[in-house]
């Protein structure tokens, strides 16, 4: 017996990692995959091209920011598999911007040049704006997905909690007490304004507490590694949401 018809927009729904199978079966809830979905009220088959057409392409945002000091272009793909490959100028960004891709289990590209003969403020902050609009872009009208995100992790000795809602509001509450003025050649300073960067974009709501640590190396990884799967999480497809925006005013927006 074929289920019921689904009301939703298969052209916008998110399909996450390694659940897409998961997810595409709970879209198209049928026992064969020539399942029949009703998208915008109008009676659609789902073939096999047009749901392999939705495991390939993932929710992508892809962003060029231009400016007399920077010149940075990001790609991120919420829906990846890990792949990082990052080359900022700034190495210990880079290795940061690794941390988001490999524990996000999002692909994440990003170039970038600028006045680092100055500092690395400049690069550091643009980096993180395009890195948040090309988030904003990839997440769309947000239908369907988790929107709250909250894990901590270790490194360590160090230990960091990150809580975000993907909310449209743009926030961060930030309380890392990092022990040192650098690491390598990177401003630690840095840290907070690349996140505030991001919220400013992105428009989420971020809030970031140290719990542990003394290493500052270890505190500011950590710090990635805990937004990382954070951000994952939020960004997920809930199957018991089918396709419906998680907010009780029906719309999640940048504000």
């Amino acid at each position: 017996m074929r289920s019921k018809p689904l009301g939703l927009d298969l052209q916008s729904q998110p399909i996450v990692g390694r659940s897409r199978k998961r997810s595409l079966s709970v879209i198209c809830t049928a026992a064969d995959m020539n399942a029949t979905c009703s998208p915008s009220g109008q009676t659609q088959t789902v073939t096999h091209e047009a749901i392999t057409q939705l495991l390939v392409h993932g929710r992508i945002g892809e962003v060029e920011r231009v400016t007399k000091e920077t010149n940075v272009w990001v790609k991120i793909n919420l829906d990846g598999t890990g792949v990082a490959n990052s080359s900022t100028s700034i190495p210990f960004l880079d290795h940061m911007l690794d941390q988001l891709a490999s524990h996000g289990l999002f692909d994440v590209y990003v170039k970038a040049s600028g006045d680092i003969h100055i500092d690395d403020h400049h690069t550091n902050e643009d980096v993180a704006l395009a890195l948040g609009t090309a988030l904003l872009q990839a997440l769309g009208d947000r239908k369907g997905i988790n929107r709250f995100g909250d894990f901590s992790a270790p490194l360590d000795e160090a230990l960091i909690h990150v809580s975000l809602d993907l909310s449209g509001r743009p926030h961060l509450s930030y309380d890392l007490n990092i022990p040192t003025a650098r690491v390598g050649t990177y401003d630690t300073q840095l840290v907070e304004h690349f996140f505030q960067s991001l919220v400013n974009t992105s428009g989420m709501t971020l809030h970031i507490r140290q719990l542990a640590g003394k290493n500052s190396h270890h505190i500011i990884e950590a710090t990635f590694k805990a937004f990382a799967r954070a951000l994952r999480q939020a960004t997920e497809y809930d199957p018991r949401r089918l396709g419906s925006i998680p907010s009780s005013k029906g719309v999640l927006s940048r504000s």
